[in-house]
């Protein structure tokens, strides 16, 4: 079954609500952005979510961050995964201690071969169990959670090699149709599950949903559980 990652999460009843209603990871944002947490405040909402019976793992969203500064908040936010996603370079990612997320960003030009090699490339680098790949969408000026959704045929064969991520544009009413078409190892979800800027706990609920209710008939390579 495809997973899912609710992402942008910045309080706790979202986090304890996304959890319930199985959510594969949480992520809390810690560059600048509408949607970012205080070391603080994510420390409140992991020890929360860690009060569950069961829980998801939480995966803290840097954007060009020293490796020593995110190994440091991931240890005193108690995070199970890192998510680069700025301009980091594989050997940015050699550094940082915790399995990691590595973004990468699909514009019009780029192409399948493009993505197969940077991904065997990390892959040669950093073991499996201990990264992820993330697609999202190239949008100028910014780092995610644009909301904005991008060719999703240009990964298929990726994504049936390699177990990534898909993020980009996602909402409760399409995701199915992703999930049909490409059958990815994970979605990734933010501003599609927001009104006016704020987590929606239906929409999150609805976007989970959504995705279990579909049973793949394959799935992608690369690093599975």
């Amino acid at each position: 079954m495809t997973r899912v990652k609710i992402c942008g999460i910045s309080d706790i009843e979202s986090a304890v609500v996304a959890s319930q209603a199985g959510a594969d990871f949480l992520g809390l944002v810690f560059a600048p952005s509408r949607r970012q947490v205080s070391p603080e405040k994510a420390r409140e909402i992991v020890e929360a979510v860690r009060q569950l019976k069961t829980y998801p793992p939480i995966v803290g969203i840097f954007v060009n961050t020293s490796a020593s500064e995110v190994n440091q908040m991931a240890d005193y936010c108690r995070l199970e995964w890192v998510q680069l996603s700025g301009d980091e370079t594989w050997a940015d990612c050699q550094k940082i201690e915790k399995p990691a997320i590595k973004v990468f960003r699909i514009s019009r030009d780029t192409t399948q071969t493009e993505i197969s090699t940077e991904i065997e490339k990390g892959y040669r680098l950093i073991r499996p169990k201990q990264l992820l790949c993330l697609l999202d969408s190239s949008v100028e000026g910014t780092y995610g959670g644009t909301g904005i959704t991008f060719n999703w045929q240009v990964v298929k064969a990726v994504s049936a090699k390699f177990s990534v991520m898909i993020a980009g544009g996602l909402t409760p009413e399409n995701v199915g149709q992703l999930i049909r078409e490409i059958c990815p190892w994970a979605v990734d979800v933010s501003s599609g599950v927001e009104t006016n800027g704020q987590k929606d706990l239906l929409k999150i609920k609805a976007f989970i949903e959504a995705v279990h209710k579909l049973i793949p008939e394959h799935g992608g390579g690369g690093y599975r559980d």
